[in-house]
């Protein structure tokens, strides 16, 4: 049970739309704030100009405290740069958003451990330690509720596992990275290489001065685990999931698959295939009628497909400030308005499953050669070898002969197959580049 505190204010939150009764009094839930950065500012903003009844913040926790005050806050606020102090203060709900592994998860399961329940937006640290530190809350009668950690405030977490648990799902798929969506949104609308665009995402803001975490999908892959975990039951190791960059798509691979009425996106996808899920983040190509295909710059989109329900779809703007804030605010709601407990503290059943990459689709590949003679025959009988059927050639003109681009979009196979395939066809000796193979999403 969550400890509370009570104001002797009434309450009248609530009232004019339920016609019940003023109650003499309301229940406040003392938060306290760890972090103050892009996130914190507005989850203090939200907390007070809200002026939520049941949340009152109390406490912001920060190093380099004096550095991060700002106006316009409740001047009984306490500022602290220490985490005991947070601890013995009478606080009940605790919000982390200061990410990372350490010292994040110490503080969340000191916090747990001492009879506060947690929120946070900490989707490395859920990605690694969740199921663990679920089983910390547990056992101390507290919650822990993460649904800003997917998509910041689009509520894909909620819901799977409150909106869609009549169902059985078995497959998630989605665009779970604003920045590498944002970069290839420029890549095709701009025809710029992905240097350029890169450089520009970064300039405008929306990607890091480092941006592996997002272009080389590891930051997708964290968000993917969550999504296996409380929308397919399934808990995933994240190097057991195969994460693909995006760095080698350019202009010339939107021109090609546009031949094929398709756009190339950053894909997240899990599927659960009896006691195997299928799991991986990488680029591929994905059908114009897709809704996967028109999500546009920095946008989110996650499509839930269940045995019953068939396809679910959660869109929106899943980064930045507000709307991650938006998304801890509404957990905090939850604890103190005593929703049943749903990515947060209830037991979820979970299913071991061997975890693959496997997944079978048609293909894409764009290899760049030194042009000569019989390279497609020699490929041909590569693909042949391997039982895999030639589904078209592409070859626009223009290219110089020792840089030349060209596609062969494939039929379905199993991707082991392909990779077999392409090791072979790799140690070809008329590559200038090496190709870039796409799965085509069905």
């Amino acid at each position: 049970m969550v400890p509370r505190h009570t104001s002797k204010s009434s309450a009248v939150s609530g009232a004019h739309a339920t016609g019940a009764a003023l109650q003499p009094e309301a229940s406040v839930y003392r938060v306290a704030l760890l972090g103050f950065g892009t996130v914190g500012r507005s989850v203090a903003k939200i907390l007070c100009e809200r002026a939520l009844p049941s949340l009152r913040l109390t406490h912001i926790y920060n190093r380099n405290i004096e550095r991060k005050k700002i106006a316009g806050l409740p001047a009984d606020i306490c500022w602290t740069e220490n985490f005991d102090e947070v601890l013995g203060a009478g606080v009940d709900l605790v919000v982390e958003v200061v990410g990372g592994l350490e010292p994040a998860g110490q503080w969340v399961r000191r916090a747990l451990e001492h009879g506060k329940s947690v929120v946070t937006a900490n989707k490395q640290l859920i990605a690694h330690r969740g199921v663990e530190l679920l089983e910390v809350a547990r056992a101390c009668g507290q919650q822990l509720y993460f649904g800003a950690s997917v998509a910041g405030g689009i509520p894909v977490l909620s819901g799977l596992q409150e909106g869609l648990a009549g169902d059985q799902l078995y497959k998630v798929c989605g665009i779970l990275n604003g920045t590498c969506n944002y970069i290839l949104s420029q890549v095709e609308n701009a025809g710029i290489p992905f240097a350029v665009a890169l450089r520009e995402a970064q300039q405008a803001g929306f990607a890091e001065a480092d941006p592996t975490d997002d272009v080389d999908g590891y930051d997708a892959r964290a968000k993917l685990a969550i999504l296996a975990y409380a929308g397919l039951n399934t808990q995933v190791q994240l190097d057991q999931i195969l994460c693909r960059s995006i760095r080698e798509v350019d202009a010339v691979d939107f021109t090609y698959a546009h031949q094929v009425n398709c756009t190339i996106r950053q894909i997240s996808r899990a599927e659960v295939h009896g006691n195997q899920l299928l799991a991986a983040v990488q680029p591929a190509l994905v059908p114009f009628e897709s809704p996967l295909a028109r999500v546009l710059g920095s946008q989110n989109l996650v499509v839930a497909t269940g045995q019953y329900g068939a396809e679910t779809v959660f869109s929106g703007y899943g980064a930045g400030g507000n709307p991650t804030a938006v998304a801890i605010v509404s957990d905090l709601l939850a604890i103190a308005q005593r929703s049943p407990a749903r990515h947060a503290g209830a037991p979820t059943p979970i299913t071991a499953r061997k975890v693959s990459a496997d997944f079978t689709t048609p293909h894409y590949v764009r290899f760049t050669v030194s042009d000569r003679p019989g390279i497609i025959a020699a490929l041909a009988t590569i693909f042949a070898k391997h039982g895999i059927n030639i589904d078209a050639i592409f070859q626009k003109t223009g290219f110089p002969k020792d840089q030349l681009a060209f596609v062969i979009t494939l039929e379905s196979c199993p991707a082991a197959v392909m990779n077999q395939a392409l090791a072979e066809i790799e140690a070809l000796d008329f590559h200038v580049r090496q190709p870039l193979h796409l799965p085509v999403l069905r």
